[in-house]
């Protein structure tokens, strides 16, 4: 069995503004079992809000379709998503859905204040 794969979405930085969001595709070798994505808030000011939208990516279309959504993160600390199959669904926490072949990172700040943050997306083999 191949080992678990992870990604470095996001960097540490402080951010201020929605990113540009981030593609992780699986390579040959990923059973695609399921996802972790870490997030990490290490740094705020005043009190930003920011929703991470995990994605699929739809090969032929290119078009991207929901799989979970975080709560809104407004302060330090991390937040663990969990995607896979036979996964119990908890509301912006985990998702009970089959893994495709390109996840997207999609993280929509709320306002302008700064959050640093990391997040990371382990590929669960």
């Amino acid at each position: 069995m191949a080992q678990n794969r992870r990604v470095t979405a996001y960097a540490s930085t402080a951010r201020t503004a929605t990113p540009s969001d981030v593609e992780v595709p699986q390579k040959s070798g990923d059973s695609g079992r399921g996802i972790i994505v870490t997030i990490d808030v290490t740094a705020i000011t005043a009190s930003p809000s920011v929703v991470f939208n995990i994605r699929g990516k739809d090969a032929l279309s290119e078009s991207t379709y929901l799989i979970l959504a975080s709560a809104a993160v407004t302060g330090t600390g991390t937040t663990v998503l969990m995607i896979g199959e036979n996964m119990i669904d908890e509301a912006n926490l985990s998702a009970n859905a089959l893994i495709p072949n390109t996840i997207v990172v999609d993280p929509v700040h709320g306002d302008s204040d700064s959050i640093t943050y990391t997040v990371s997306v382990e590929i669960v083999n």
